[in-house]
């Protein structure tokens, strides 16, 4: 069970580019915030999604 109080994307801010892990196909994302461990991202083919940090681990990433 996760810990509502552990955030495991603490280090994204605003600018980074990352993945996430079971969703390949959202593509590229780019960190548009990182406010008490919902992480806003807007992803290339999916849009903006709001994530849970608590719940799902970003993989940060590079262009390609």
């Amino acid at each position: 069970m996760s810990d509502p109080n552990f955030d495991l994307n603490a280090f994204l801010e605003p600018g980074m580019l990352v993945t996430h892990p079971t969703q390949p196909d959202w593509g590229l994302g780019q960190v548009q915030s990182n406010i008490r461990g919902k992480i806003t991202v807007n992803f290339r083919e999916t849009g903006k999604v709001v994530i849970d940090g608590s719940r799902v681990l970003l993989m940060p990433a590079t262009e390609t």
